[in-house]
């Protein structure tokens, strides 16, 4: 198996996700588009991971790489239905790409907070068999307002009604973050954009308070991206 992984900053990589990728002897090519590296062939790839960053969906005017991104999206899910995982922007950039909306998240979630499974989440493949409550990252200005069509929502939480779904039958994402390694929060907040979000949301001195509620629980963090991780590539292998 051969995977592509889609990155809009150095610091929002596959985290934690990448030993397992090791373990498994998966090859995977990491594309840092904000940097401008051109988006390979895709047919030469069994599965796409897109991951976080700091821009919108929408800001197509500054990042004008956006369109090619979203372009590609839509090759990978509607043409080549290979199997995809998307997270935080990844999640936002799913619905968007395949014509559904984001907007405005009111109010923004930021902290080590629960998110929900919906009923669907336990018979869905990538899903079942995680916990029902889980603490999770969360760091986002912004949310799917209206899904695309053939969507599934796999979990909420009580500020954001589409925290994990299902498009289709070979796409997948979660606008909360499952890869967090020990030193996850730390580099994040070095980027302006998330330190300022961070202070606007939780006050001064909230980056070293959400870095220690984040060591509490990173036991329980490496269960949910473990079991994430696993599902997924067992349906990805399906796919080959």
């Amino acid at each position: 198996m051969k995977l592509l992984v889609f990155q809009h900053i150095a610091c929002e990589h596959p985290g934690a996700l990448r030993a397992y990728l090791q373990e498994d002897g998966v090859e995977w090519d990491a594309v840092q588009l904000d940097e401008g590296q051109p988006i390979p062939n895709l047919s030469n790839y069994d599965a796409l991971w897109v991951m976080g960053g700091p821009m919108d969906v929408w800001d197509v005017v500054e990042h004008p790489w956006l369109v090619e991104e979203k372009a590609a999206i839509r090759q990978w899910v509607q043409e080549l239905r290979k199997p995809f995982l998307g997270l935080c922007l990844g999640h936002q950039l799913l619905a968007d790409s395949l014509g559904g909306t984001c907007g405005p998240a009111r109010p923004p979630e930021i902290g080590i907070l629960d998110v929900s499974l919906t009923a669907a989440a336990g018979q869905d493949p990538v899903f079942a068999g995680l916990p029902q409550t889980q603490k999770c990252l969360q760091w986002h200005s912004v949310e799917v307002a209206q899904p695309p069509e053939e969507t599934v929502i796999l979990a909420s939480s009580p500020d954001c009604r589409i925290q994990a779904m299902r498009v289709g039958d070979c796409a997948w994402s979660a606008q909360y973050h499952v890869e967090l390694e020990p030193d996850t929060i730390l580099n994040w907040g070095a980027v302006p954009e998330y330190a300022k979000a961070l202070e606007l949301s939780l006050g001064a001195g909230a980056h070293e308070t959400m870095d220690g509620q984040a060591a509490q629980h990173m036991m329980e963090f490496a269960e949910v991206s473990r079991g994430l991780y696993s599902n997924f590539m067992k349906v990805a292998r399906g796919f080959s």
